[in-house]
């Protein structure tokens, strides 16, 4: 969809090659480094002026042809990117990483939490705020900590925390630290020091990492939402042991964080929060209905698999969709235990009643309108004969959710990802749009002018490598100070987003946005280019096509 729309605004837009150079850009320092803006620093939403090339009295001398060309492209950058290149993506759309037809679905499963049910950003300071208390009070926790307040602008999903160092960080799709993204508390790690805490480089070992599931002997990464308000107060109690100078244990300090987590859900701290006000917690809920309500009139079938208990599933359901919700669904399963309700052959299925008393019989059929608690994958799929790419199952966390489902079954699986709403609007403003097309053709030229290398030469692509860099500072600050987008390192996919290519035939940012497409719609994904490919797409799509203004010069090596 973006290309298409450059390529129009490219049509458009050049022949207007004479109409001045580019736009006035911010007079505010640019970011030093790659971590956060120090105390009064300012992100350039576009790229600064460039320096004025050096006159050229005769024969032109290198150092005056590259700031030429160089201005060149600033003017035809600008001139692709009028106004309406902007707003490109749709934040309700559903993005496919996988050819599907939901014509050949039959049958649609949902987790609960993040799925079927949105919950506001206003229960993680609780979640936050309940775990702090109990490391203090229960588990003897310096007073101090109480000090601190959640900041939901610290963290992001996806991230690793090596627990040995007291490391949270982000990691792409290489198993590569993204340099400028390493925090030991709330306080960031320098990027010499991380290289040097890895053996001298930014690459973590593959039997260092997590695991399938996100686990590794030393590293934990934090896929789900419900993971934000842990890194938080994991960040925190680490800040304050070390500007204290108290000696702790990392692997305690790392048990007893993620324990106090677990007990805001263990003890029901964070179901008595929603019980009692729905309102407050619950966001779309008249359009989960409509989601459900829609499925059912088209004749497909329905089930629920969850890790909640029933009581807290009823309630919000019946808030949602009303006292019959279980009439939607020819199957509701509460308390599985995912993922190793995916794995586990050994747990039955057991039937519960309306107080959540279990039952003893031995379980040969799972019933419209019934409750069944625990059972595992392998039972279900032979009890109601769905299989394979005719079951589409949508849930929030790619590990727990869906990779079993699509790696070992074949299910079909959709992602919700509620984060995904905000990038795109951050993608579709127009200081984004412009920082990353000035950033792309920047590290065109820089490719392709490094052929160039007397002493003056050099000092330019120096001064373009910094300015490249003061770039990727600007559009990584745009998501989030500390460690930018939940997709992308500077230039690479995140571990996070690899996953999500892998695990998911489908993404979106809530399932509401079923609701924007017929029931036999077909998702095609795009082409994207492999890197073989890439010359053709973006780089001189974006640039005025085979017309880029240094083509013709690095005729002898391409």
């Amino acid at each position: 969809m973006a290309g298409a729309g450059l390529r129009a605004a490219a049509r458009r837009w050049m022949p207007r090659r004479d109409h001045g150079g580019p736009r006035a850009a911010s007079s505010s320092p640019s970011c030093p480094g790659c971590g956060p803006p120090g105390p009064g620093a300012h992100c350039p939403g576009a790229p600064r002026s460039a320096p004025a090339p050096a006159p050229a009295g005769g024969a032109a001398e290198p150092s005056a042809h590259l700031w030429a060309r160089y201005q060149d492209m600033r003017r035809l950058v600008h001139d692709l990117l009028p106004p309406e290149v902007c707003s490109l993506l749709n934040p309700a759309a559903i993005y496919a990483n996988n050819e599907i037809s939901l014509r050949d679905v039959e049958v649609y499963g949902f987790d609960y939490d993040y799925t079927l049910a949105q919950y506001s950003d206003t229960l993680h300071p609780e979640i936050f705020n309940a775990a702090r208390d109990i490391l203090v009070e229960h588990y003897k926790y310096p007073e101090g900590i109480r000090k601190y307040d959640y900041n939901p602008s610290f963290a992001i999903r996806g991230l690793h925390y090596d627990i040995q160092k007291s490391l949270l960080m982000k990691i792409d799709a290489f198993h590569y630290v993204q340099l400028g993204t390493a925090y030991r508390g709330l306080q960031p790690v320098p990027d010499e020091e991380v290289i040097e805490l890895y053996g001298g480089t930014q690459h973590i070992p593959l039997y260092q990492m997590s695991g399938f599931y996100g686990k590794g002997p030393s590293i934990k990464q934090f896929m789900d939402i419900f993971s934000l308000p842990e890194m938080a107060l994991l960040s925190c109690v680490v800040d304050h042991f070390l500007g204290h100078g108290l000696e702790f244990d990392q692997a305690h300090l790392y048990k007893d964080v993620t324990d106090a987590i677990r007990d805001v859900h263990v003890k029901g701290l964070m179901y008595q929060w929603i019980e009692r006000d729905m309102e407050k917690y619950i966001l779309r809920g008249d359009e989960t209905f409509a989601v459900l309500s829609r499925l059912v009139a088209h004749g497909k079938q329905l089930f629920l698999i969850t890790n909640s208990p029933f009581s807290f599933v009823d309630k919000g359901m019946r808030h949602m969709v009303g006292p019959d919700w279980r009439q939607l669904f020819d199957v509701v399963i509460v308390q599985a235990d995912k993922p190793s309700f995916f794995t586990d052959r050994r747990k039955p299925f057991r039937k519960l009643d309306e107080k959540g008393s279990l039952h003893w019989d031995r379980i040969t059929r799972l019933e419209k309108g019934k409750i069944y608690r625990q059972g595992n994958l392998f039972d279900f799929l032979r009890l109601t004969e769905w299989r394979g790419p005719r079951v589409l199952y949508f849930g929030d966390h790619l590990y727990s959710d869906l990779a079993d489902l699509m790696l070992r079954h074949g299910w079909r699986t959709g992602a919700i990802i509620p984060e995904l709403e905000r990038e795109i609007r951050i993608i579709n403003t127009e200081q984004y749009m412009h920082s990353l097309t000035w950033q792309q053709a920047l590290t065109g030229l820089l490719e392709r002018m490094q052929t160039y290398q007397d002493a003056e030469s050099r000092q330019v692509l120096a001064a373009w490598v910094k300015e490249r860099q003061e770039l990727r500072c600007v559009t990584k600050a745009l998501f989030n100070a500390q460690f930018g987008s939940i997709f992308r390192t500077f230039h690479n996919p995140t571990y996070f987003s690899r996953r999500l290519v892998r695990f998911s035939d489908l993404y979106m940012a809530s399932l509401s946005c079923l609701l924007n497409y017929r029931v036999d719609f077909t998702f095609y994904p795009r082409r994207t280019p492999l890197q073989h490919e890439a010359p053709l797409w973006m780089d001189q799509l974006c640039t005025g096509c085979m017309k880029t203004p240094f083509l013709s010069d690095m005729a002898h090596i391409r």
